[in-house]
Protein backbone atom coordinates (compact mmCIF):
# COMPACT_ATOMS: atom_id res chain seq x y z
CA UNK A 1 0.00 0.00 0.00
CA UNK A 2 2.77 2.48 0.86
CA UNK A 3 4.56 1.74 -2.43
CA UNK A 4 1.36 2.52 -4.32
CA UNK A 5 0.85 5.74 -2.38
CA UNK A 6 4.42 6.86 -3.12
CA UNK A 7 3.95 6.15 -6.82
CA UNK A 8 0.73 8.17 -6.86
CA UNK A 9 2.36 11.07 -5.02
CA UNK A 10 5.16 11.22 -7.64
CA UNK A 11 2.66 11.68 -10.47
CA UNK A 12 1.38 15.07 -11.45
CA UNK A 13 -2.11 15.66 -10.07
CA UNK A 14 -5.00 14.76 -12.33
CA UNK A 15 -7.22 17.43 -10.81
CA UNK A 16 -6.23 20.80 -12.22
CA UNK A 17 -9.11 23.02 -11.11
CA UNK A 18 -12.84 23.33 -10.57
CA UNK A 19 -14.95 23.47 -13.72
CA UNK A 20 -18.17 24.56 -12.00
CA UNK A 21 -20.14 24.58 -8.78
CA UNK A 22 -23.75 23.44 -8.77
CA UNK A 23 -26.46 24.55 -6.39
CA UNK A 24 -29.95 23.09 -6.29
CA UNK A 25 -33.24 24.94 -6.51
CA UNK A 26 -36.86 23.78 -6.68
CA UNK A 27 -38.10 22.85 -10.15
CA UNK A 28 -39.43 25.83 -12.06
CA UNK A 29 -37.43 28.51 -10.24
CA UNK A 30 -35.14 29.51 -13.11
CA UNK A 31 -36.51 33.08 -13.19
CA UNK A 32 -35.77 33.58 -9.50
CA UNK A 33 -32.23 32.32 -10.17
CA UNK A 34 -31.85 34.74 -13.08
CA UNK A 35 -33.04 37.65 -10.95
CA UNK A 36 -30.73 36.87 -8.04
CA UNK A 37 -27.55 35.56 -9.68
CA UNK A 38 -27.87 37.37 -13.00
CA UNK A 39 -29.41 40.75 -12.24
CA UNK A 40 -28.56 41.31 -8.57
CA UNK A 41 -25.16 39.57 -8.42
CA UNK A 42 -24.16 40.52 -11.96
CA UNK A 43 -23.24 37.06 -13.22
CA UNK A 44 -23.53 36.44 -16.95
CA UNK A 45 -26.01 33.76 -17.98
CA UNK A 46 -24.48 31.23 -20.35
CA UNK A 47 -26.37 28.76 -22.53
CA UNK A 48 -26.80 25.19 -21.38
CA UNK A 49 -25.89 22.49 -23.89
CA UNK A 50 -28.90 21.51 -26.00
CA UNK A 51 -28.93 17.95 -24.65
CA UNK A 52 -29.22 19.24 -21.05
CA UNK A 53 -31.89 21.91 -21.55
CA UNK A 54 -34.71 19.42 -20.94
CA UNK A 55 -33.54 19.08 -17.32
CA UNK A 56 -34.23 22.73 -16.63
CA UNK A 57 -31.92 24.93 -14.63
CA UNK A 58 -29.75 27.85 -15.58
CA UNK A 59 -25.99 28.39 -15.83
CA UNK A 60 -23.93 31.49 -15.06
CA UNK A 61 -20.33 32.62 -15.48
CA UNK A 62 -18.30 34.91 -13.21
CA UNK A 63 -14.82 35.44 -14.61
CA UNK A 64 -13.60 32.00 -15.65
CA UNK A 65 -15.80 30.19 -13.12
CA UNK A 66 -19.24 28.72 -13.68
CA UNK A 67 -22.23 28.36 -11.39
CA UNK A 68 -24.93 25.87 -12.38
CA UNK A 69 -28.37 26.06 -10.79
CA UNK A 70 -29.92 22.60 -11.10
CA UNK A 71 -33.59 21.91 -10.63
CA UNK A 72 -34.78 19.41 -8.06
CA UNK A 73 -38.25 18.10 -7.29
CA UNK A 74 -39.67 20.46 -4.63
CA UNK A 75 -40.70 17.52 -2.43
CA UNK A 76 -37.04 16.41 -2.22
CA UNK A 77 -35.29 19.78 -2.36
CA UNK A 78 -33.28 20.77 0.74
CA UNK A 79 -31.13 23.90 0.68
CA UNK A 80 -27.48 23.68 1.73
CA UNK A 81 -27.09 25.42 5.08
CA UNK A 82 -23.43 24.54 5.71
CA UNK A 83 -21.74 23.53 2.44
CA UNK A 84 -21.43 26.60 0.22
CA UNK A 85 -19.52 28.27 -2.60
CA UNK A 86 -17.52 31.41 -1.87
CA UNK A 87 -17.61 34.14 -4.50
CA UNK A 88 -14.75 36.62 -4.67
CA UNK A 89 -16.00 40.19 -5.07
CA UNK A 90 -14.63 43.69 -5.46
CA UNK A 91 -15.76 46.26 -2.87
CA UNK A 92 -17.37 43.87 -0.43
CA UNK A 93 -19.05 46.58 1.62
CA UNK A 94 -20.67 48.21 -1.40
CA UNK A 95 -21.93 44.80 -2.55
CA UNK A 96 -23.28 44.07 0.94
CA UNK A 97 -25.16 47.37 0.92
CA UNK A 98 -26.60 46.60 -2.53
CA UNK A 99 -27.88 43.21 -1.35
CA UNK A 100 -29.31 44.73 1.83
CA UNK A 101 -31.10 47.44 -0.19
CA UNK A 102 -32.84 44.63 -2.10
CA UNK A 103 -33.97 42.91 1.09
CA UNK A 104 -31.22 40.27 1.23
CA UNK A 105 -30.16 39.63 4.81
CA UNK A 106 -26.38 39.46 5.27
CA UNK A 107 -24.43 37.86 8.10
CA UNK A 108 -20.89 39.03 8.80
CA UNK A 109 -18.29 36.51 9.85
CA UNK A 110 -14.85 36.70 11.37
CA UNK A 111 -12.35 37.85 8.78
CA UNK A 112 -9.88 35.38 7.39
CA UNK A 113 -6.21 36.32 7.24
CA UNK A 114 -6.06 38.86 4.42
CA UNK A 115 -9.79 38.79 3.62
CA UNK A 116 -13.19 40.01 4.76
CA UNK A 117 -16.42 38.09 4.13
CA UNK A 118 -20.12 37.73 4.74
CA UNK A 119 -22.84 35.16 4.14
CA UNK A 120 -26.31 35.30 2.60
CA UNK A 121 -28.95 32.80 1.60
CA UNK A 122 -29.97 32.70 -2.04
CA UNK A 123 -33.72 32.79 -2.83
CA UNK A 124 -33.82 29.01 -2.30
CA UNK A 125 -32.13 28.99 1.12
CA UNK A 126 -28.65 27.89 -0.02
CA UNK A 127 -25.78 29.42 1.94
CA UNK A 128 -23.44 31.65 -0.09
CA UNK A 129 -20.23 33.35 0.99
CA UNK A 130 -18.92 36.57 -0.52
CA UNK A 131 -15.27 37.34 0.14
CA UNK A 132 -12.86 40.14 -0.70
CA UNK A 133 -9.11 39.73 -0.46
CA UNK A 134 -7.39 42.73 1.07
CA UNK A 135 -4.83 44.31 -1.21
CA UNK A 136 -1.41 45.10 0.16
CA UNK A 137 -0.69 48.80 0.47
CA UNK A 138 0.93 50.26 -2.62
CA UNK A 139 -0.75 47.82 -5.02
Amino acid sequence: MQTCARAIMKRKPNIVGIDHVQLAAPTGSEEKAREFFGILCGMKEIPKPVNLKKRGGVWFRAGSDQLHIGMEDPSRFRPNKKAHPAFEVRDLEEFRRLLASRGVSTSMDEPLPGADRFYVEDPFGNRLEFIERRRKRGK
